[in-house]
């Protein structure tokens, strides 16, 4: 990949400042470029501040993640996607349901169903993870010998409840388990007093956040996943790893419906319920793990420049206006 032309520096920070700061760096980068459309890509704050600073100078807004709803305001992210794809003229969904989830909010023009490129990204460094990534003989792993576990979502890493909860549960699992810990999630663990129980705990292996070829390679290989994360449910299903995750609602239903998908939230019967009945039920693990992926044949990027570079040519790719006077 090239390297970066600009970096914000934007830091941690209330959700205010992040995406306030984030909008006035981003604002100077666009005046100075002057790009013909702005592509912003999933639900963080970085996504709304460039959706936001961009439709405000009049740069076309194209947002690749379109549609996708948990319909949980508490969520940060949810409230993100919402002005996102309210403040964008293309929008990419990835699947059906997502563009039937922005018609329910009566976003019909500009809506393309290209497919996530996160399968692009999973089928394109695959093998390269294979080949270049050590970090199994790193942490004396085997493969399918070991649970992959992330949690760093608001809900569950800023509520004390929830978090020794899920501390619960990790040291509840019955095989090895891989946590790359989020710094969010470390500041609260150490924060609550939670730290001493996952670092004692000699079926857990705690590491710092990995690159994407050491991740990909630990999803790769891991009996279960378990996480909070959007990405990491899409990412397990192409895959073909059975996913638990820890949360009580998700923007990726179709990863439930394909079968490869089970919530669980922090409630830690359930969980190991099911921890139990994939390691010990070789039918139902089968189920899960050769669950359809419903994101795409790994194109997604390939059209979504192709529909961009044809807006282009046409004259199509600006922000609409309207004219009242017959």
């Amino acid at each position: 990949m090239p390297e970066i032309d600009y970096h914000l520096e934007v830091g941690s920070g209330t959700q205010a400042e992040q995406t306030g700061f984030a909008m006035i760096k981003i604002e100077k980068v666009l005046m100075e470029e002057k790009p013909d459309v702005s592509i912003v890509q999933g639900d963080t704050n970085t996504v709304l501040a460039g959706a936001l600073a961009s439709v405000k100078l009049l740069i076309p807004v194209a947002h690749v993640e379109a549609g996708l709803r948990s319909f949980d305001r508490t969520m940060p992210e949810e409230i993100n996607r919402i002005l996102a794809d309210h403040a964008s003229e293309v929008l990419f969904a990835p699947t059906l349901e997502a563009k039937n989830n922005l018609e329910k909010e009566g976003i019909r023009e500009g809506v393309y169903v290209v497919g996530n490129t996160i399968v692009d990204a999973v089928l394109q460094n695959s093998e390269i993870a294979d080949r270049k990534s050590k970090i199994l003989s790193k942490l004396g792993l085997e493969p399918k010998e070991y649970i992959l576990v992330t949690a760093h979502r608001k809900e569950n890493v800023d509520n004390r409840d929830r978090l020794e909860r899920l501390v619960d549960i990790l040291t509840s699992l019955p095989l090895p388990v891989v946590y790359p810990v989020h710094p969010r999630a470390e500041k609260r663990l150490k924060e609550f007093g939670l730290w001493k129980r996952l670092e004692s705990n000699e079926n857990i292996i705690l590491t710092k956040p990995l690159g994407y070829l050491d991740f990909l390679k630990l999803e790769k290989n891991a009996k279960i996943i378990m996480t909070d994360s959007g990405g990491i449910q899409e990412e397990a299903i192409i895959l073909g790893v059975p996913c638990l995750t820890l949360r009580y609602n998700t923007e990726r239903p179709e990863t439930i419906k394909a079968g490869g998908n089970v919530l669980v939230g922090v409630e830690k019967d359930l969980a190991l319920m099911y921890v139990e009945k994939l390691l010990n039920d070789e039918n139902f693990y089968r189920r899960m793990a050769s669950a359809r992926n419903p994101f795409g044949d790994g194109r997604a990027g390939e059209r979504i420049v192709n529909i961009l570079l044809a807006l282009w040519e046409e004259g199509m790719l600006k922000v609409r206006s309207s004219n009242f006077i017959s």
